[in-house]
């Protein structure tokens, strides 16, 4: 017996120190905070074009938790995704430009960068290839390189996310590369 969820609604993190933790996630992803709960050292934060009402949790547990090394158990990483791949390169820069760009690639069907916050949380941004472009994607996720630029030359103006909810209109930066 099973059941079938729509889509994972939000995630939440352990991290050493509240307010640096929300200064990282409303600078670099644009996210807003909700609420605060003071009483259980905690925000909740919401990504600015989505229809959710809330997509991160934070909960302060000081500096002893430290983050999760790969090859432990737990979690590995979060993946946001953005409608176009200009947004991707648009990540990519704010990334590099926060000193928290720890790589990228191309998996086939998405096309992601990769973060880590203060706490060494690790998280994807990613961008979907239209569902009619997957071909042989549609049961392989490589790992090869990513060429960004490419991708934005290929796929410019693009948008894959579905239905998003009306709110600023994201900040272009310039050059993906």
């Amino acid at each position: 017996m099973s059941f079938s969820p729509v889509r994972l609604n939000h995630a939440v993190l352990f991290v050493a120190d509240l307010e640096r933790a929300e200064a990282f996630y409303t600078d670099a992803l644009g996210m807003e905070v909700v609420t605060r709960v003071p009483w259980a050292a905690a925000a909740f934060l919401r990504l600015p074009r989505s229809g959710n009402h809330h997509d991160l949790g934070l909960f302060e547990v000081g500096p002893a938790g430290g983050p999760r090394r790969r090859g432990t158990v737990g979690l590995y990483h979060l993946a946001w995704q953005v409608d176009t791949i200009d947004e991707l390169a648009d990540a990519r820069r704010v990334l590099l430009d926060a000193h928290a760009y720890t790589g990228e690639s191309s998996h086939g069907a998405t096309k992601s960068v990769y973060g880590a916050d203060p706490d060494g949380n690790e998280f994807e941004i990613m961008w979907m290839l239209p569902r009619e472009a997957w071909g042989d994607y549609e049961r392989d996720a490589p790992v090869d390189p990513l060429d960004l630029a490419g991708e934005v030359a290929r796929w410019h103006g693009v948008a894959t996310a579905g239905t998003v909810t009306a709110g600023p209109a994201p900040v272009r930066v310039a050059d993906p590369t």
